[in-house]
This record gives structure tokens, C-alpha cells and sequence, in this order.
């Protein structure tokens, strides 16, 4: 399946970050249900990984955690 990006402020920068579909639907799911944006969602997840794991991957793990929790 194809990625769809989506370009977003990371601690001021703009950048843009590639997922499927199917990760974006989680990640739409958490920003609505926690009521924050976007940019708010993908920055905790930036402050929260380790230097050496690339962004992308700990938004697709976080989506996983947070599937496993609901």
C-alpha cells in the first residue's frame, strides 16, 4: 500500500512525515479522542523516542501501543 504524507510544525520546523493509511486512521483517532492537534501528538511521540529509532517508526509503534490499549 501506498504512504500518504502529511506535513506538519515539529518544534518549529516544518517537516513531513510518510505512513499508510491505515497508521493516519490511529493517529486521527488519538488526536480526536484526546482533543490536540496533530503537530501536539507527533512532537510527544519526537520527545519521547529513542535518537537512534527514525520518527516514522515510533509513530507506527505508538499507533500499535495504543490499539493494544483500547
Amino acid at each position: 500500500m501506498a504512504l500518504a504524507k502529511r506535513s506538519l510544525a515539529l518544534h518549529g520546523h516544518r517537516t513531513s512525515l510518510a505512513l499508510e493509511p491505515e497508521f493516519w486512521s490511529v493517529i486521527d483517532q488519538v488526536v480526536k479522542q484526546r482533543e490536540i492537534s496533530l503537530a501536539t501528538l507527533i512532537a510527544e511521540i519526537d520527545d519521547n523516542r529513542a535518537p537512534e529509532n527514525a520518527l516514522s517508526s515510533s509513530v507506527r509503534v505508538f499507533a500499535l501501543t495504543w490499539l493494544q490499549k483500547t
